[in-house]
């Protein structure tokens, strides 16, 4: 028994120890997502002020449109559930 234990704390000791590979630092990280999030934004295209102000009042047209056909639609519906109310 001895011996068995003597033969399993030399093979203990023999094994090598996990170690964690050592990669960049966290700073190092964080610094080259700030490059590449530098060089991604020198890939945009952005859009002349002009563009950007026409895009808007189309959305807003578009908006106030929409809004007006969604609550003619909803006094419609509203008063005809109020006369099948009355129906009913």
């Amino acid at each position: 028994m001895a011996e068995n234990e003597k033969l399993e704390a030399k093979a203990a000791e023999k094994k090598p120890e996990k170690k964690k590979a050592k990669g960049p630092s966290v700073w190092a990280r964080i610094a080259a997502w700030f490059r590449s999030v530098k060089a991604e934004m020198k890939k945009i295209v952005w859009e002349s002020p002009k563009a950007v102000l026409y895009n808007t009042v189309m959305v807003l047209v578009a908006l106030v449109v929409f809004a007006v056909v969604i609550g003619l639609l909803d006094a419609i519906f509203s008063k005809f559930i109020y006369i099948l109310g009355i129906l009913i």
